[in-house]
């Protein structure tokens, strides 16, 4: 059982360490970026499937997380890290909810004999590859090789030679985040959550790891023993 105060601290935890994600995302395409006590921002559009701001308190104020965001060209989000803000008067509607998830610090109980063979990947060729396999066969995503550094891992599962699934793991916080995990199929797909808590043991063990989910995703979380910790929202501006 999480007491509250422990609570509140890994829902601080899981924003600032998806924040850091999202930085480091976003300076590999050159976007300005800045943090304050309140939020996360980027000064211009961030890459597609990333938002241009993620709040990092529940008493954020909408005038402290928009002060640095550009929403006079399409396509501003914004990640309300606690479901906390109120951005419809600015022109914004909810996209989806999602929940933030915890799982104490250790490897996976056990994995599935059968599935691929995870490792971490390392270079561009491989990273190229991995992005191609997450994107579903073509090389896509906003995955550039900026992004192989000591606070960032990502894992590759391969079968018959080639990568059918992965995840990234990355360092903050004081958590390791898990996100962008993807499988071919349900007994992939726990096989992978496995591979990630393993290589989440074995490369920062002591530290709990965190992320977001909903829907299928969320229940296949659950499965490999996280737990939901709290709601967000992400918000896109269509006015």
């Amino acid at each position: 059982m999480i007491i509250a105060e422990d609570l509140s601290a890994l829902l601080l935890a899981a924003a600032r360490n998806n924040a850091d994600w999202c930085d480091a995302v976003s300076r590999a395409h050159g976007v300005p970026t800045t943090f304050t006590p309140a939020a996360w921002s980027g000064a211009v559009r961030t890459p597609a499937l990333y938002p241009d701001a993620v709040s990092l308190t529940p008493v954020a104020t909408p005038a402290e997380v928009l002060a640095g965001v550009d929403t006079a060209s399409p396509g501003c989000s914004v990640k309300d890290g606690f479901a906390a803000l109120d951005l419809a008067p600015a022109g914004f509607e909810v996209l989806f909810e999602a929940w933030w998830i915890h799982r104490p610090a250790g490897p996976a109980p056990s994995r599935p004999s059968a599935g691929p063979r995870w490792s971490r990947v390392c270079g561009p060729g491989e990273l190229a590859d991995w992005a191609a396999a997450w994107g579903g066969g073509e090389p896509s995503g906003p995955f550039r090789p900026e992004l192989l550094r000591p606070d960032v891992a990502f894992l590759a599962g391969r079968a018959g030679g080639r990568i059918v699934a992965g995840a990234v793991l990355n360092v903050g916080g004081g958590v390791v985040g898990v996100s962008n995990l993807f499988a071919p199929d349900p007994a992939g797909t726990d096989s992978a959550w496995a591979a990630a808590l393993d290589a989440a043991a074995e490369l920062w063990p002591g530290l709990p790891v965190v992320g977001y989910e909903h829907g299928e995703d969320l229940d296949a979380a659950v499965r490999a023993g996280f737990a939901p910790i709290g709601p967000l929202r992400v918000w896109l501006h269509t006015a």
